[in-house]
């Protein structure tokens, strides 16, 4: 197998996987930059991938074709709503911002396996009939080398993944909105008094967090899993939130980080196919993506600094 042959499954396949990644850890940027600590990304994927097939399950004659786009976005309006129980919890009642996070997790978990034995009497979903299928992107695709690599064999989720982050971005660092959302994470007090007010900034981050969460887990049911199980969800928010430290609290890094998380995660998958990885027992490529997790948090990427408001409670005139 050559060199580029090679690179033509690897590359697709870690855009497949990075995606939700992306998107997820884009969503513990925004919250965590307003200076709520979100562990509960798991819980707004499980949401997300949980309304996304029911969604989709139920409306693929009402919409055709448009059903996976349709049920991404229920699936980010679902993630948002769910979201706010931790903005709720974090802000307006000041709860710990960690013991939110790990009860928004178990209560995803457990009130969706709840909902999918209810609705379908059985512990999964069926089979979605219409999903995110590969593409060619036209003209792309015959860009020499470049198209053969990024835009054949590919899917449009992976793309806007990358777009997103940029858009991210720059709403971040180059709008107003985003010098008061950062400016809620780092000193609350100083924010206060230029006249923002820190609880809004602080449920919009959170808002935001929730829909992208939710976008994330919609577009792993939707593109990999194809149906909704106990099993969908199984560290993908864990492992976002890790790409979200390991990008140091910055869209892109987070972004650069899901990718490589996601490389990760594909090699477990298609190891078996490649030359150099078809002798090593798939026990060790399946736990890779999460041992490389580890190593990344605790030895490869110098000190990484939260918001220094992040999971401070804010009081209003005290000091």
């Amino acid at each position: 197998m050559s060199l580029m042959e090679l690179l033509m499954i690897i590359i697709p396949s870690t855009l497949l996987w990075a995606a939700p990644l992306v998107f997820t850890a884009l969503g513990g940027v925004f919250s965590e930059r307003s200076g709520v600590v979100n562990i509960g990304l798991e819980g707004l994927m499980w949401i997300g991938a949980f309304t996304a097939i029911v969604f989709n399950l139920t409306f693929v004659q009402t919409f055709g074709s448009l059903t996976p786009w349709v049920s991404l976005l229920a699936a980010m309006i679902a993630g948002l709503l769910f979201s706010l129980l931790h903005a709720v919890a974090a802000i307006t009642f000041r709860a710990d911002h960690t013991v939110s996070g790990v009860a928004i997790n178990l209560l995803a978990s457990g009130l969706t396996l709840f909902l999918v034995k209810l609705i379908y009497d059985k512990g999964e979903t069926d089979i979605i009939q219409r999903g995110f299928n590969k593409i060619d992107v036209p003209i792309l695709k015959d860009i020499p080398i470049l198209g053969k690599l990024f835009f054949q064999n590919t899917y449009w989720t992976s793309f806007l993944a990358i777009f997103i982050a940029f858009i991210a971005w720059y709403m971040i660092y180059k709008t107003p909105f985003g010098l008061r959302l950062r400016s809620v994470g780092e000193h609350p007090m100083a924010a206060d008094t230029m006249g923002i007010n820190v609880a809004k900034m602080r449920y919009l981050g959170v808002m935001i967090s929730g829909a992208l969460g939710g976008i994330g887990g919609g577009i792993y049911a939707e593109s990999i899993s194809s149906n909704f199980s106990h099993a969908t969800i199984s560290g993908q928010g864990f492992m976002a939130m890790a790409a979200m430290i390991f990008g140091k609290w910055h869209p892109l890094g987070a972004m650069g980080a899901a990718l490589f998380f996601g490389f990760a995660q594909s090699l477990s998958i298609i190891g078996s196919s490649l030359p150099f990885l078809k002798t090593i027992p798939s026990v060790y490529l399946l736990i890779a993506p999460y041992v490389l997790t580890i190593l990344a948090l605790t030895g490869f990427i110098g000190r990484a600094e939260a918001p220094k408001a992040d999971g401070v409670h804010y009081i209003k005139g005290s000091r």
